[in-house]
């Protein structure tokens, strides 16, 4: 598919005091329904990748962010769609984790994430923190 017509996607991988990330299950009755997630959702024209990642975080999980980085750029072909996901990462917020919209959130190690039934493209964020962040988790 052209690039002009992937959806731009923000991408929080976020980061718990206990090295935990937060992960999400969609509840968009598609085909997609009940896969596992990083949060985030589509950037609005003249919106930046992190306001979008702040705004996401808010509105679906009702936490205020600290400050991203540039974790990875992915783009994924589905079958019904494509997409450009640009992941950041993100070790401070405020807030309790709310499930705003009302999809199942959980915080999970590094280590156990494969344990869950993630959207494909999401594979390339899980096996670059498993061999970037996998260490830290093991203390």
């Amino acid at each position: 598919m052209s690039d002009v017509n992937r959806i731009q996607v923000a991408v929080g991988i976020v980061f718990n005091v206990d090295g935990q990330v937060l992960v999400g299950q969609r509840v968009v009755k598609d085909r997609y329904f009940a896969k596992w997630e990083f949060p985030g959702g589509k950037v609005e024209a003249g919106e930046s990748i992190a306001d979008a990642l702040h705004r996401e975080f808010l509105e679906e999980v009702g936490i205020t962010l600290g400050i991203s980085q540039p974790f990875m750029e992915i783009k994924h072909d589905y079958p019904d769609r494509s997409v450009q996901l640009y992941v950041r990462t993100v070790n401070t917020f405020s807030g309790e984790v709310k499930a705003l919209e009302g999809q199942a959130l959980k915080w999970v190690h590094i280590s156990e994430l494969r344990e869950l039934d993630f959207l494909q493209g999401n594979q390339a964020m899980i096996e670059k923190l498993e061999s970037e962040y996998s260490a830290l988790n093991e203390c």
